[in-house]
């Protein structure tokens, strides 16, 4: 049976009447075990001594597992809360693990990732533009506002992200050219791969001057006024699709979407890079990856 795609597009929804709650490291959720907190990697991707610091934190304080979500983040559960807030000490281990480079900006690091790019297929490699946004977005003060369920969706040209809940991203449409995405079904400009990251991140602060502000304020792109910053139609070779990327080989799945400490051990000793994915699995890039580096057959 073909794996489901737990990724769907946002739905319109009614004028907000709340702030958003999404869990992070510094905003946990007290859910009925214990808090529950977030940990966002961008694009999925993790190194395995980090993973394995990461499990050992959910060891000594949580549940013992590291939860995988469908934007390919990690959650900790079962944490001890004081007066709603993670004790210091546990947030200082998370924080050891590298996997928490901005308690400004923890909230805003929503960025998903075609799991695969520059190791199999895609058009273009899109880990290099994964770096530049998360540098450039931790470095703007004015986008630590962006809401916790804001998300930007890179698919470089395999489709395998065509359904995920994009508030903006983009499409690669070869090696150097790019269509960005404007919410569920908006499309924008084609811009250079070079100009990419300026691009996102100038719409994102549009965003944030046009969401408005308080507890009404919009919490994506699609619960703004129509139309906004789309130009209209995409180009064909952005309406690229593909199926979730299935279990098995250098894609592990996760049993119950959790990574027991045994699993994480396990993968470690398979390589030193892996990804996260939105399908509740870890890819082991080492495996992944063609001889050279290149696209495997």
């Amino acid at each position: 049976m073909p794996l489901a795609d737990p990724t769907s597009a946002l739905p319109t929804r009614p004028a907000r009447t709340r702030r958003d709650r999404c869990p992070g490291v510094l905003r946990p959720w007290p859910a009925d075990d214990g808090a529950l907190v977030r940990v966002r990697l961008v694009g999925g991707r993790v190194t395995a001594a980090a993973l394995q610091a990461l499990s050992q934190v959910a060891q000594r304080h949580g549940d013992g597992d590291l939860h995988l979500t469908a934007r390919a983040n990690l959650q900790l559960r079962g944490l001890p809360l004081e007066g709603g807030a993670l004790p210091e000490p546990v947030v200082a281990e998370v924080e050891a693990t590298g996997l928490l480079p901005s308690r400004t900006h923890e909230l805003a690091r929503n960025v998903l990732c075609s799991p695969l790019t520059g190791l199999r297929g895609g058009r273009a490699d899109l880990r290099p533009l994964l770096a530049e946004l998360d540098r450039r977005l931790c470095a703007d003060p004015v986008l630590a506002a962006l809401p916790g369920r804001f998300c930007l969706v890179l698919d470089d040209g395999r489709g395998d992200l065509h359904a995920a809940p994009a508030d903006l991203g983009l499409v690669a449409l070869d090696d150097e050219r790019a269509q960005v995405r404007v919410g569920r079904d908006g499309w924008g400009e084609v811009v250079a791969l070079d100009d990419a990251v300026p691009a996102l991140l100038g719409l994102a602060r549009r965003f944030l001057a046009d969401r408005g502000e308080g507890p009404t304020a919009a919490w994506h792109v699609d619960e703004l006024p129509a139309p906004w910053a789309a130009s209209g139609l995409p180009d064909p070779a952005a309406l690229v699709v593909s199926a979730p990327l299935p279990h098995g080989g250098a894609h592990v799945a996760a049993p119950g979407g959790a990574l027991a400490p045994v699993l994480v051990e396990q993968l470690a000793e398979r390589g030193d890079r892996l990804v996260v994915t939105p399908w509740r699995g870890v890819v082991v890039e080492a495996e992944a990856a063609g001889p050279h580096g290149e696209v495997a057959a």
